[in-house]
C-alpha cells in the first residue's frame, strides 16, 4: 500500500500544485483579479481521481480482488494528506516568496466587486470586516496553513469516501 499511496499522492499533489500556481498567477496579474474557482475545484477533482485508481489497483493487484471500506478509505486518506500537504507547501512558497501582497490585492478586488454589485453600505462594511479578519489571519503562518488545508482537504475526503464505497469488496465472487 505504501508505494501505491506515495505514487498516487505525489501525482495528485503535482496536479493540484501546478494548477494552484497557474490559477493564482493568472488572477494575481489580472487587474480584474479573475480566476476560476471551477477550474481550481475541477483540478482538485481530477487530481483526487487518482484515489479511485489507487484503491482499484490496491484491490485488484495486491489484495486478490478484496478490499474493505476501511482499507480503501485509508488509502484515499493518505493520498489526500500527501496531495494536500504538497498544495499547502506550494501555496506557502507562492504566497510568502512571490505574492506577499496577495491579501491586499484580493481584499481590494473583493471590495471593488461588492461596490460594483450594488451592495448596501452595511453589506460593504460587513465585507470590509470579513476581509480584515482574513488579512489578520494571514499574518500568522499557522492560520495560512489551516485555511489552505480547508480549501483542499474536503475534496479529497469526499473522493476517499466515494472511492471506498464504490470499490469495496468483502469477498471474491
Amino acid at each position: 500500500m505504501k508505494n501505491t499511496v506515495l505514487l498516487y499522492g505525489l501525482l495528485a499533489g503535482l496536479i493540484v500544485a501546478a494548477m494552484l500556481v497557474i490559477n493564482t498567477a493568472m488572477c494575481y496579474h489580472d487587474e480584474n483579479f479573475q480566476s476560476s474557482i471551477w477550474l481550481g475545484f475541477g483540478t482538485m477533482f481530477v487530481a483526487f481521481s487518482t484515489i479511485f485508481l489507487a484503491v482499484k489497483k490496491e484491490r485488484d493487484s495486491y489484495s486478490h480482488g478484496v478490499i474493505t471500506f476501511g482499507k480503501a478509505f485509508m488509502t484515499g486518506l493518505y493520498i489526500t494528506l500527501i496531495a494536500s500537504t504538497i498544495y499547502v507547501i506550494v501555496w506557502l512558497i507562492t504566497y510568502y516568496v512571490f505574492m506577499p501582497d496577495f491579501m491586499d490585492k484580493y481584499t481590494a478586488h473583493v471590495l471593488k466587486e461588492a461596490s460594483a454589485d450594488g451592495s448596501t453600505q452595511q453589506e460593504i462594511n460587513n465585507t470590509i470586516s470579513e476581509m480584515n479578519n482574513y488579512k489578520e489571519w494571514y499574518k500568522n503562518p499557522l492560520y495560512v496553513v489551516l485555511l489552505t488545508y480547508m480549501e483542499i482537504l474536503p475534496v479529497g475526503l469526499v473522493m476517499s469516501v466515494l472511492s471506498a464505497f464504490i470499490l469495496k469488496k468483502s469477498s471474491r465472487k
